[in-house]
């Protein structure tokens, strides 16, 4: 007897499924149009921010040494930024990579006062930060935490593990064969930078140019949908929090190449950071959108405004209300734009 490959009456068959409508020229110009729009009133506000800096300290603000010291000080929370920027596109938040950061710095300076060589020193940060990356991401995948609670409880565990191990002090690395080469430059520029370049360079092509970065659109904004299509969702999801603990390892050796030094307090507010930068950049807090190019700019931004401020003896009370206020502003105009979207796919319906 042959089995029956008729479909069902009344049954919907693939073929029969309503098609969705292509993606007009005008909807994707307008589309590209909107990107660029953003892009550039980001960079009008990185711009805005300079001339300040200018105007209020044009004696200090636009020397070599100043920039460098800007584009050091964002290297490490840009790394961290361009973790996040993934995380927040999957759907999901970390609240915990200042805490990693401080434990990688932790773990892989206790090693160099043990007289390890540098090459143990970075793989052992690398290592940490993808262990409690892949905590996090088993907790919130398999075990179904809430990722609010899940980093919440790796925020604490992971600074209190790092004043555990270090005793409450900070460790001096000595190993000069990890720090001379990190801490000077290649083509006059800083060898962090080049390393936070790289980075952001290889997350652009992961989001942009891979199948991996598809998925990852496709888990934030619909992870039921992306289920559906074949995506392992909690494979994914894991993935993407071992990659934010990845680039918190990487931030820690940027962090104990410029302070030759590892303490639990490494990478205090760099949470809050990182999600500031990621959504001024223009990323969904929901997920399902996002861009690194913004959130590079986001960086800019936000170390910008850290040195105006610093440059003008500004207390840091008063610098963390700016901060506050930026991103304030930055989630009221995500939202104001995210219910224009959905106002006008429902009218266009």
């Amino acid at each position: 007897m042959s089995a029956d490959t008729s479909a069902q009456p009344g049954a919907p068959s693939v073929s029969e499924a309503p098609a969705r409508p292509a993606e007009t020229q005008r909807d994707k110009a307008l589309r590209l149009f909107s990107v660029d729009a953003r892009m550039l009133a980001l960079l009008g506000v990185l711009v805005a921010i300079c001339v300040v800096g200018y105007i209020t300290r044009p004696d200090a603000f636009l020397t070599q040494s100043n920039i460098s010291t800007m584009l050091r000080l964002a290297a490490a929370i840009g790394v961290v930024s361009v973790g996040m920027t993934f995380v927040i596109i999957g759907g999901g938040i970390d609240l915990s990579v200042g805490s990693m950061v401080a434990l990688c710095s932790v773990w892989m300076t206790t090693l160099a006062t043990q007289s390890y060589g540098p090459v143990v020193m970075i793989v052992c940060a690398v290592a940490v930060g993808a262990g409690c990356g892949l905590v996090n991401g088993v907790l919130i995948a398999y075990g179904r935490v809430v990722p609010f609670i899940a980093t919440l409880a790796m925020y604490v565990s992971a600074r209190g593990l790092a004043e555990r191990i270090s005793n409450g002090q900070t460790q001096v690395v000595r190993e000069t064969g990890f720090t001379s080469p990190l801490r000077g430059s290649l083509i006059g520029v800083p060898v962090l930078i080049w390393i936070f370049a790289a980075v952001v360079l290889v997350g652009w092509i992961v989001l942009q140019r891979t199948t991996f970065g598809r998925r990852t659109l496709a888990v934030g904004g619909n992870p039921e949908a992306a289920r559906l299509a074949g995506i392992d969702v909690r494979r994914h999801t894991t993935l993407l929090y071992i990659i934010a603990g990845v680039c918190c390892g990487i931030a820690a050796i940027m962090v104990v190449a410029r302070t030759t030094s590892g303490a639990s307090t490494n990478g205090q507010l760099y949470e809050l950071d990182a999600i500031a930068a990621v959504v001024i950049g223009g990323t969904l807090l929901a997920g399902g959108r996002g861009s690194l190019i913004g959130t590079l700019i986001g960086v800019l931004i936000f170390t910008a405004v850290g040195n105006v401020f610093t440059l003008n003896n500004l207390e840091t009370d008063i610098q963390n209300i700016a901060k506050g206020a930026i991103i304030v502003v930055a989630v009221l105009f995500q939202s104001l734009r995210f219910r224009r979207g959905r106002t006008g796919a429902t009218g266009s319906g």
